[in-house]
């Protein structure tokens, strides 16, 4: 079966070949330029001419090197030609392939891992007939473990990758200990039938250097996701801080974020932006942080080591202005819509609700803008018709002085005349409460 194998090899090499006068035996065979067809032996260079007893010149000298002759076993690696009766046929170029001598050692560095090989690595060179040089470059295949971000967490990924042989090598950075495997001359031995030629080499945990990592955050959420809220832009899902600048949040924001670095690394850095300002710098592999004021945050991490420059990766966080809007009816005690009295806001920091009824009574109170009065007094359904509301709120977009402003308010309760500036508010008015008829 081999024999066949190898003569169908050698018929569409021949064809290839300039169909050359002269049969090939069992050999692969690989194109160099578009121009030059190398032939490759396991051992024995053996080559017949099919039109008789020719003379065997090299390529590089124009010497003949065997005259008179229908087959030759012991040609040297190189270029030949056949001439019979003064006539020259195509240049061929023939090479027993090299043994299984090399070996390497690896030297990991931040941005990539070198391999060193030794023994021979060298190309098959030849030369052509009409004098220039060329050469067929060995290939390999390079297989390794290294990591890979899964999910949620770091994965051992294998990576298999071919190349060029050279004495230096270069594959990426490697993040994990590994046995690096290089199995060369695949291309060629493999339709000589002969057994791979590989070798091997270890990159243990205390020579790892390259560092990588992977920022992640959890926001911690008001509520469940598609719930029905009062709350715009209420952040409902952990995992929503993400790079994309379009998306905002209601503020204040508490977010944890982590670095997830690879084991080489061994020293970190967190630097918070807002707009171009640098409001927070850490040195923790983790840390936790609360936007309290609206605007537009840059979160940056690197992770390094005394070896590797950092690796870095940033995040965008944006906190939406303040807003508060208060409804002028509701309709409690039933399936109606709205139930209850409840704000809708966004980024509110502060806020302090009172209800009155008409003969000035404090009927309901709360500090939690989420939350709403259901109607009732006393564990009953109040009576229907108008109550009174003061609200007073303070958005992460309010400056110092109006949050002073604010508190001095608190205390005094008064009903005063509405006022909002620079995310103050100081709302009030009448709330028509209507029974539900459903």
């Amino acid at each position: 079966m081999r024999k066949f194998f190898c003569s169908i090899i050698a018929l569409i090499l021949m064809v290839a070949a300039y169909a050359l006068p002269m049969n090939i035996e069992c050999t692969g065979a690989h194109e160099v330029d578009g121009t030059d067809t190398l032939f490759f032996f396991a051992n024995e260079i053996h080559v017949r001419s099919k039109i008789g007893a020719v003379d065997w010149h090299s390529t590089a000298t124009g010497e003949a090197v065997v005259t008179d002759q229908e087959e030759v076993y012991s040609l040297d690696d190189g270029g030949y030609y056949i001439v019979k009766d003064g006539v020259e046929y195509s240049p061929f170029y023939v090479f027993v392939c090299k043994p299984a001598n090399v070996e390497m050692e690896v030297e990991a560095e931040c941005e990539a891992t070198n391999l060193y090989l030794t023994g021979d690595a060298e190309p098959y060179r030849y030369i052509r007939r009409n004098g220039s040089a060329s050469a067929y470059a060995r290939t390999c295949s390079i297989e390794y473990t290294t990591l890979g971000w899964g999910e949620e967490s770091w994965e051992d990924s294998v990576v298999n990758t071919t190349a060029k042989m050279a004495i230096i090598m270069h594959v990426s950075k490697i993040l994990r200990a590994t046995t690096i495997k290089m199995c060369y001359d695949s291309d060629i031995r493999e339709p000589l039938g002969m057994p791979a030629a590989c070798t091997t080499a270890e990159l243990p945990e205390d020579k790892v250097v390259a560092v990588s990592m992977m920022l992640t955050s959890l926001a911690t959420t008001r509520g469940s996701e598609g719930e029905k809220s009062n709350e715009l832009n209420r952040p409902t899902r952990q995992d929503i801080i993400t790079s994309h600048t379009s998306d905002s949040y209601s503020g204040p924001l508490e977010v944890a974020f982590y670095s997830n670095p690879t084991p080489a690394a061994q020293f970190f850095r967190w630097t918070i932006y807002k707009a171009t300002e640098r409001i927070v710098t850490r040195t923790d592999k983790e840390i936790r942080y609360t936007f309290s004021e609206n605007g537009n945050y840059r979160v940056v991490c690197s992770v390094n080591n005394p070896s590797c420059e950092s690796d870095s990766m940033e995040m965008i966080v944006n906190i939406s202005e303040s807003y508060l809007r208060v409804p002028n009816f509701f309709t409690p005690g039933g399936s109606c819509t709205n139930a209850e009295f409840r704000v809708a806001y966004r980024s509110l920091k502060e806020f302090h609700i009172w209800v009155y009824n008409r003969w000035g009574k404090l009927v309901y109170e709360s500090t939690d803008p989420a939350k709403g009065w259901d109607g009732t007094i006393n564990g009953k359904l109040a009576a229907d018709g108008a109550y009174f509301y003061v609200v007073r709120a303070l958005g992460t977009d309010a400056n110092r002085d109006s949050y002073i402003g604010l508190k001095a308010t608190y205390q005094k309760k008064k009903r005063n005349a509405d006022e909002s500036v620079n995310g103050v508010y100081q709302l009030s008015g009448d709330v028509n409460l209507l029974r539900c008829r459903k």
